[in-house]
């Protein structure tokens, strides 16, 4: 699943096969893909597969929200895309345009700063075209702290520690634990101990860094 020594980007974890809704779409028929699919939001899409907007679950609720409640002047004004929303029928009166996308290139960070920056919980894949290459979700950025521990030692051993440490390599020990990497040894400098906790916390999978080079555990925050 994960590239030895590469950087793992979104096409490692995203799903492929997507269902999306044309700009055309009922609203009754998104309820019923959603129920149907199991999921919270749809991609919008035009012509041969365009991404041009998402529909969300978020979306839909203002039909029931403003189906019996006269919002008074001042909420009125303060919300009229969610009342014009209410009376929507389809998706490109209902959907959230532009679409906030991901490139199946992008790393796990950077989809995860997407979703947190703009407060989704998935994100549509696209191509370098807009065309839709499938979909992105939080629990798909997790999947990567299911990586095994020993594979995750052995990224460490040979991305950071054999890169940083050269020939003091073979006295310092990677163990993993719960995805906490906890390295022990002797090294004759030191100063270098900070650089390899940042880039030991980079690889994926990793949950948290110790430090045992002097006889103390020290760990790193």
């Amino acid at each position: 699943m994960y590239g030895s020594g590469s950087p793992h980007v979104v096409s490692d974890v995203m799903t492929h096969t997507v269902v999306s809704v044309g700009q055309d779409a009922p609203f009754k028929d998104i309820v019923a893909l959603m129920a149907e699919w199991q999921v919270s939001a749809l991609p919008v899409t035009a012509g041969e597969g365009r991404v041009v907007g998402v529909v969300s679950e978020a979306d839909l609720l203002h039909k029931e929200e403003f189906r019996d409640a006269e919002p008074s002047p001042p909420e009125r004004r303060r919300r009229l895309g969610d009342m014009a929303k209410a009376g929507a029928l389809t998706a490109a009166e209902l959907m959230t345009a532009p679409a906030v996308t991901v490139h199946a290139d992008a790393t796990l960070a950077q989809a995860a700063r997407q979703m947190a920056l703009h407060h989704v919980k998935r994100l549509p894949v696209v191509d370098p075209l807009g065309m839709l290459a499938g979909v992105v979700s939080r629990a798909d950025l997790l999947k990567v702290f299911l990586r095994p521990d020993a594979e995750i030692a052995e990224e460490v051993h040979r991305e950071v520690v054999a890169y940083l440490f050269g020939d003091e390599a073979p006295g310092v020990v990677v163990e993993v634990a719960n995805g906490v990497v906890t390295l022990t040894g002797r090294l004759a400098d030191t100063t270098l101990v900070p650089v390899a906790a940042r880039l030991v916390r980079a690889v994926e999978g990793v949950v948290d860094v110790q430090w045992d080079v002097s006889g103390q555990t020290l760990v790193d925050r």
